[in-house]
């Protein structure tokens, strides 16, 4: 009976199948494991799977799993796409692959060695010396760099496809910054999750094994003397096109995350920048493109790498996985020769077919594309050139005579290879199974004595019906790949064996990092601050409905005024000094406030505003992605729909506004209450929190001087001190101890002085000097440094306040000079401990470069 079930869908999509297909053996027979998976499908329903598909989008979102895209004009994230169907392959065809693989990765490796060393395979024309030397994979500079691992290839991925004879032929090499490990693991991870009922009757072979093989590999790299090395996983930045891949495999792997300015070079080694001191780096697990990773050798306008680390590699100070040079493998000219190659330096022929290539460099091969473009596909040699595929069949003769004369004028620089007809597998598209064309990634580690090879890999299937475009950069659609056996298979996990169980190199604080909480704290703050003051203000103008003179109450005025003070966006509602002769009336702004308070909100142009303080937030969220956990993400996506909503803001409801207000105000306290109680306490939490309380005092004491600097109306002031009393969440208290009407000398004891009240100057300042002092001190650790002077200073200034001295008036011109003196002593300490803060523990090279416009690398390694 179980054998009939799976016949409605499997039929189904068997009548769908106009080329070779996966579930298809060579005999038309639908393979076990294929037909066992299709049962699974048919008892789920295809309008189930359309929710747990529902629910693969939300998991991932959920988990920030993102895949930048370039366009003309900027990056843009786009979320990565998981098909809930698997793609199949047995282990006893697994074990065929893994050998053809490990031969690939053995001899890519010896060519490496070779063309960086004796160059025998030039010397015996095995690989034409312009295929080398012209092309700019090949790195002069790198010749003499020999890492003391006997395998300089370490870490190797490989594209597969099925190609006619059956059998899965290579389709590309990626070696010097291989990418995709990450999102099969995390591919796996939310499958199991949202589909479980595909594991009940399949024994599919582990991920693990591969990464812990990985930080096996990555430790035995280190420095002797060193038993448990500095690891570092060195990434372009956000902007880069696989960074989710980088924060996830670190923070998987236990590797502190940097970019090229967290590292220097000096007396021959590489050196993290943390805020506790300068540290030894042992490994560097490298995800920049091979030119970029040292400007004073390399390519010279690299803001990504590090001045200096090809020498540091040379004196064997410092080990990379991959070595830079490694991007000479990625030459697609270079698989025309590979069957030579492996016969001459392994001895024996190739064990899996390559796609047949043809370099143009060579006069008979060169005829022979010429002869046959329309069969072929055109490539370049080159691959930094950007040069994208081109299917000679779709060209117009007059496109083709076009392509010979650009193939003429420079012949050694283009490649081609035969368009062959590939495997379609089944995909889960708008609600229907039908054949997609695919191509499998595997991924190799190298070992004491050879390759390991993922159980598994990332499988792309194309967006597009009968066209064969995987590239994420394209819509390709990801699939967790599964190699299936017939029994279970035992594992026993490899523990990585650290001495130093006391070493907290791996849990450094950068500096980058460093700045980038501290600025986290003022930011999330900042925004917090402006949302409710803009909301008193909001309500404010909901019952103050003005008169027919469309004149603004006295006290909203000057709240209007304090808030331009408070986001410094002038003129705003302050207006500007008339030049002289000129009469500025700025009335107008007062009748209708709504236009300018709109544009506090959502525009996204203007430094200050709701929606340019949280967009920087967020970018400052996506520099410290490793810190988050999943909890802390999805509150991030709730953060980013706020944006969104708030770009969108332009209605003249009040309503409406303070509900998006509300809103936004919910999310950033969850996601400060979040990582409030999930960080540890260690500096980056203390950062944040200085920044947090930095910015919290500078807002308290804007709001302050800019309102009661000047004795108004008695009506007006009470009204004015509510406000600030409201909004230091400090207005129920204040009634519950005075039962009285509102008194400035109360207030200002109550704002400045009362030590127990969270939004209270002198709390503020206590708890500011407390967390200065958890930071580290270069210096004694027993004397303050710069930033706690300043910050004592003004918690001295503060508690020497008298209240009677502070709210004094001069008579003549209503101003409260102690009042202001004072509020602008303290606002200018507070100014100082964050400029203190800076030249302590934020202090990077000449070469940073900023969070938010950023020369990122493109990735060549798509995915």
């Amino acid at each position: 009976m179980i054998q009939d079930i799976s016949l409605g869908l499997l039929n189904t999509y068997k009548e769908s199948i106009n080329s070779y297909d996966e579930v298809i053996d060579q005999n038309g027979q639908v393979k076990p494991y294929w037909k066992g998976l299709f049962d699974t499908l048919e008892s789920i329903g295809i309008e189930e799977l359309n929710l747990r598909n529902e629910e693969i989008i939300k998991k991932l979102k959920e988990n920030g799993v993102t895949y930048n895209i370039y366009d003309s004009n900027k990056n843009s994230n786009r979320a990565w796409k998981l098909d809930p169907i698997p793609f199949l392959i047995h282990e006893s065809e697994w074990k065929t692959i893994e050998k053809g693989l490990k031969q690939r990765a053995r001899l890519l490796d010896l060519i490496l060695k070779d063309l960086y060393g004796p160059q025998t395979l030039i010397k015996n024309a095995i690989i034409p010396a312009e295929l080398v030397f012209d092309n700019s994979g090949f790195l002069l500079p790198c010749f003499d760099i020999r890492q003391k691992h006997n395998k300089q290839l370490l870490n190797y991925a490989v594209d597969l496809a099925r190609g006619p004879d059956g059998k899965m032929w290579l389709l590309d090499n990626r070696t010097q910054a291989p990418s995709g490990a990450g999102y099969a693991l995390e591919n796996r991870i939310v499958m199991s999750k949202v589909i479980p009922e595909l594991n009940k009757k399949t024994y599919r072979k582990r991920l693990s094994p591969y990464f812990s093989q990985m930080q096996q590999t990555v430790d035995t790299l280190g420095n002797n003397s060193n038993e448990n090395p500095n690891v570092v996983f060195l990434t372009p930045g956000p902007g880069n096109e696989t960074y989710f891949e980088h924060v996830y495999l670190s923070s998987y792997l236990g590797y502190t995350l940097v970019q090229g300015n967290d590292l220097l070079v000096r007396d021959g080694f590489v050196w993290l920048k943390s805020i506790d001191q300068l540290e030894r780096v042992d490994v560097i697990i490298k995800r920049l493109d091979d030119t970029w990773c040292d400007p004073l050798e390399l390519r010279k306008d690299s803001l990504l790498g590090i001045p200096g680390l090809l020498q540091v590699i040379r004196l064997g100070n410092v080990s990379v996985v991959n070595p830079p040079g490694t991007s000479i493998l990625e030459n697609y000219g270079l698989m025309a020769f590979m069957q030579n190659a492996c016969k001459f330096l392994l001895k024996e022929p190739l064990l899996m077919n390559s796609v047949a290539t043809w370099w143009c460099g060579q006069a008979k091969e060169l005829n022979f594309v010429l002869t046959n473009l329309p069969k072929l596909i055109i490539k370049k040699t080159n691959r930094k050139q950007g040069f994208r595929s081109i299917y000679c069949r779709l060209l117009t003769k007059e496109q083709l005579e076009d392509l010979k004369k650009l193939i003429l004028k420079n012949p050694k620089d283009f490649v081609a290879q035969e368009e062959v007809s590939l495997s379609t597998t089944p995909s889960f598209i708008n609600g229907t199974i039908e054949p997609r064309f695919a191509a499998l990634r595997a991924f190799l580690i190298a070992d004491e004595t050879d390759y390991i090879v993922m159980q598994g890999g990332l499988t792309r299937s194309s967006a597009v019906k009968g066209k064969f475009e995987i590239s994420n950069q394209l819509g390709g659609i990801s699939k967790d790949t599964w190699i299936i056996s017939d029994s279970p298979t035992e594992y026993h996990e490899k523990s990585v064996e650290r001495k130093n169980t006391n070493n907290q190199l791996n849990n450094s604080l950068t500096s980058r990092n460093a700045e980038n909480l501290f600025w986290l704290g003022r930011l999330c703050e900042r925004t917090m601050a402006l949302r409710s003051f803009l909301k008193i203000i909001l309500n404010s103008l909901n019952e103050n409905v003005t008169k027919s003179d469309n004149k603004q109450p006295d006290f909203l005025v000057v709240l209007l005024k304090s808030l331009t003070h408070l986001t410094q966006t002038y003129p705003g509602f302050v207006g500007k000094e008339p030049k002289l002769g000129e009469v500025f009336d700025n009335e107008a702004i007062f009748e209708n406030p709504i236009e300018e308070l709109l544009l506090l909100i959502n525009d996204s142009t203007k430094p200050g505003s709701v929606v340019y303080n949280l967009q920087s937030m967020l970018n400052t969220i996506n520099q410290v992605s490793e810190k988050w956990n999943h909890d802390t993400r999805r509150i991030i996506n709730l953060v980013e729909d706020s944006l969104f909503a708030l770009k969108n803001t332009n209605t003249n409801n009040i309503t409406f506004v303070n509900h998006g207000l509300d809103k936004l105000h919910i999310r950033l306290f969850s996601f400060y209450g979040n990582i409030y109680e999930t960080l540890p306490r260690d500096n980056g939490f203390y950062l944040l929190e200085t920044g947090k309380n930095v910015e919290r005092i500078l807002s308290l004491l804007s709001v302050f001087r800019s309102t009661l600097n000047f004795k108004k109306k008695e009506e007006e002031e009470a009204l004015l001190m509510e406000a600030i009393l409201e909004n230091h969440h400090l207005l129920a208290k204040y009634r519950n101890i005075y039962k009285s009407h509102l008194s400035l000398k109360a207030v200002v004891n109550m704002v400045f002085l009362e030590k127990n009240l969270p939004y209270t100057l002198s709390y503020l300042l206590d708890t500011l000097c407390y967390y200065l002092s958890k930071l580290p001190k270069a210096n004694d650790p027993n004397r303050l440094s710069i930033a706690e002077k300043s910050a004592l200073e003004a918690c001295t200034i503060v508690k020497l306040i008298d209240a009677d001295e502070l709210i004094q008036v001069d008579e003549f011109t209503q101003f409260r000079p102690k009042l202001d003196k004072t509020i602008s002593q303290v606002f200018d300490l507070i100014c100082q401990v964050s400029t203190n803060l800076s030249s302590l523990y934020f202090n990077h090279s000449v070469m940073q470069h900023s969070a938010l416009d950023t020369l990122e690398n493109r990735d060549t390694d798509e995915i």
